[in-house]
């Protein structure tokens, strides 16, 4: 949708201290005429305005990939110059120090009512209009609410005691007396999909303007939404696995149908690469079901691009001067994708054991994943990475590893430098690969004779991952690297599924903000995670005190700024 998110049309963004008083963003009502009410030129406006936000709203800080709350995984380090660049992530890093009034947290939450609030302005609206002058009412309304559900879905995944923004028609008043405790946790992940069902009712199977969602990405999300409900954190004073619900799970099967996906062209590229690539051929590809949409050239200064990834680029000298080099690999998701010699995972990721180039083998999707010392970064060979500061402004503190998926070639032509570097390249939020392994993840976990069928959809993601090495041709014979990743073809219990599973999404989706919020749903956190900061202690100083306490890190605080301003309606999640 590179016409619809790239403008705001109507300026409705005011940065409110509170949620209880975002209703200031909407459009007071009894001030617009039947006339203006009915008139679709009007109301795109305001549609477009609540797609709009998704690109002007994010920062630097607040990411709306969530890759800046994803170095509280194993899979990254927070990066940068040291421990006090961005001191509020060290802490989110290492579980530690963190502070109601941490002004990272209470930013994203504002940015993302922010966000549901132009949605429900554009309902508000939607409500009124007559539809037999626009008649695109209700695919309209449905792409509303998806965005609206959205908004709500990453909150929950942050802050899990959330207030639901979800009736447009409320008044400032009654906005103002809301409450985050008005649901459960299974209660609110409903809501969500309550959003995510109307949009998938509504929309169609494929939208010529690439950034509204269609109908495939809405099922997509609702399986997303009712996996996560699978797993009930049923006790108000813990966050514990109570149950893993057999009827969400189904729910997940339902909405992750081959069918669903076919009716709107969707399937796995044929290579994993594809995927996080900035050229116009490559972006809202077969297995981008909804990304957010960047451009370039395209009438404005330097383009609508994303700046959200400004932090991420490395600062090679005389070429990306000024880069930040945050959101760093990890050694241990490094070591994730070391194979055996029959082309399986090692399920062995400690530092004892670190991942050899010249010895070990590897799956492809490592060299596509990250850049390490003695190869070329992003593929080009004017750019060797080595251990030095170019690839380390930490020098060393935050390893020489560099993320691939979010940077581009400094000589493609995408790399655009502002305030900040950015590129045009798309920040995809579903894709399909993510849709079979939530499938697989259904499957085994239902436990009901179809785990054949869920490593069929494994090995379907790894014969992909086999085939992926279009531009990493040459490495075995320059660079002296073993590839090899096979499938699977035992038969295996649940539990043996279930690690392949889970180690089969750590390295698909390796550095794309997934993998601490699956430690939390799957009740992992608490171990993986002080096991591994156990072990990078012994070689990084940094996580010498961290530790994670369970029933308090899995989620973020209330921001203490939300919980003054609320009239006593906000209750803190527990730990805090």
């Amino acid at each position: 949708m590179k016409n619809i998110a790239y403008t705001i049309v109507l300026s409705l963004l005011w940065m409110c201290s509170s949620c209880t008083d975002f209703l200031e963003d909407q459009v007071p009502q009894g001030t617009l005429s039947d006339e203006q009410v009915k008139d679709p030129e009007y109301v795109d406006n305001l549609v477009i305005s609540a797609y709009a936000i998704w690109i002007t709203a994010e920062d630097i800080n607040s990411s709306f990939s969530m890759w800046n709350f994803d170095v509280r995984s194993d899979d990254a380090y927070k990066g940068g110059n040291g421990t006090e660049d961005g001191d509020v992530f060290h802490a989110l890093e290492v579980s530690q120090g963190i502070v109601t009034t941490a002004w990272n947290i209470s930013d994203m939450w504002q940015r993302l009512y922010n966000c549901i609030s132009r949605a429900n302005t554009a309902l508000a609206l939607l409500n009124e209009t007559d539809e037999d002058t626009y008649p695109e009412k209700q695919q309209r309304i449905a792409e509303m609410r998806f965005l609206r559900a959205h908004g709500h879905f990453l909150l929950k995944q942050l802050y899990k005691n959330i207030v639901f923004a979800d009736d447009e028609n409320l008044s400032t008043e009654e906005y103002n007396n809301l409450s985050n405790t008005t649901y459960t946790n299974d209660e609110g992940w409903q809501r969500i999909a309550d959003d995510f069902q109307f949009a998938y009712d509504n929309l169609p199977d494929t939208q010529s303007d690439k950034g509204r969602p269609t109908r495939a990405a809405a099922a997509a999300y609702l399986a997303k939404t009712y996996l996560y409900k699978a797993y009930h954190q049923d006790n108000t004073s813990n966050h514990e696995i109570t149950s893993i619900n057999a009827d969400d799970l189904e729910k997940v099967v339902q909405y992750t149908e081959s069918s669903i996906m076919a009716a709107g062209g969707y399937g796995l590229e044929s290579d994993f690469h594809n995927n996080f690539r900035p050229e116009p051929e490559y972006e809202n590809g077969v297995e981008s079901l909804w990304a957010m949409q960047y451009s370039m050239n395209d009438g404005t200064t330097n383009g609508n691009c994303n700046w959200s990834f400004g932090l991420i680029v490395p600062n090679i000298s005389g070429v990306t001067d000024g880069g930040c080099d945050f959101y760093k690999p990890s050694q241990n998701m490094v070591n994730a994708f070391r194979t055996d010699e029959d082309g399986h995972p090692l399920f062995d990721t400690f530092n004892d054991n670190d991942y050899d180039s010249t010895s070990d083998y590897a799956d492809p999707r490592l060299f596509l994943t990250v850049g390490m010392p003695g190869f070329p970064y992003e593929f080009n060979t004017n750019y060797m990475m080595s251990r030095t500061s170019d690839w380390s402004r930490s020098n060393g503190l935050y390893g020489y590893y560099v993320t691939l998926k979010h940077n581009v070639d400094p000589d493609s032509g995408y790399l655009i430098k502002g305030s900040y570097w950015g590129s045009p390249m798309n920040h995809i939020v579903l894709r399909y690969a993510d849709v079979l392994l939530m499938r697989a993840e259904a499957l085994i976990q239902l436990n009901d004779g179809r785990i054949d069928e869920a490593v069929d959809l494994i090995n379907e993601i790894r014969t992909r991952a086999k085939q992926s090495t279009s531009m990493i041709s040459n490495y075995e014979s320059d660079y002296g690297v073993h590839f090899n990743v096979e499938t699977y073809d035992g038969s295996y219990t649940q539990e043996e599924a279930l690690e392949m599973l889970k180690f089969e999404r750590r390295v698909e989706l390796a550095m794309e903000s997934d993998r601490f919020f699956d430690l939390v749903r799957w009740g992992d956190a608490y171990d993986v995670l002080n096991d591994y900061y156990v072990d990078e202690a012994n070689d990084c100083s940094i996580y010498s005190s961290a530790s994670f306490t369970k029933n308090k890190n899995e989620y973020l605080p209330l921001p203490y700024s939300q919980i003054s301003a609320s009239n006593g309606n906000y209750t803190q999640n527990c730990g805090w």
